[in-house]
């Protein structure tokens, strides 16, 4: 448990930790695919190309995340309120994730956004316990830019709090 003061330290500080908006998809083991608005993501490593995903541990996802699992990772450019508000509000693992969002297969067979400035495939190459969340390494197999990179100005999230999304 983290103390008071340390608490109270941390909390205007922690939360300006700026980090990008993405749109994790998962398929569980019988084929259920998903997605949910993730923002804890980071790039880990040049050479193998790699990033981390912090996911909470609350998450029915994490069943579906497994050593060699693929992921696709879809950056939510600024101002896009589609893909934040429709991911944002969470699905359960039955529902229809992508109804009425604009995809197509990715290599792996996962949805990849077409509304997203970018998407990133990959596998989960490892994990590690961090408090409240699961941190899975990522290990990126192809890329597809949606947009010129150039113009490419992506969603960053910044909280007003360091100890709540």
């Amino acid at each position: 448990m983290v103390s008071e003061q340390l608490t109270a330290a941390l909390t205007p500080v922690l939360g300006r930790i700026p980090s990008g908006v993405f749109i994790l998809i998962a398929r569980s083991d019988d084929g259920k695919t998903t997605g949910l608005l993730a923002s804890f993501i980071q790039q880990a490593s040049f050479d193998p190309p790699q990033v981390t995903v912090a996911v909470n541990k609350t998450r029915y996802l994490n069943g579906w995340l497994k050593d060699g699992s693929p992921v696709s990772l879809n950056q939510v450019q600024k101002g896009d309120n589609l893909l934040f508000r429709h991911f944002g509000k969470g699905f359960e693992p039955d529902a229809n994730a992508f109804e009425g969002i604009e995809c197509s297969p990715g290599l792996s067979g996962l949805p990849l956004l077409k509304n997203a400035m970018a998407c990133m495939e990959g596998v989960i190459s490892g994990q590690m316990e961090a408090g409240d969340h699961i941190v899975y390494l990522v290990s990126l197999t192809n890329a597809v830019a949606n947009r010129d990179a150039a113009e490419f100005d992506p969603y960053v999230h910044i909280r007003k709090n360091g100890f709540s999304y």
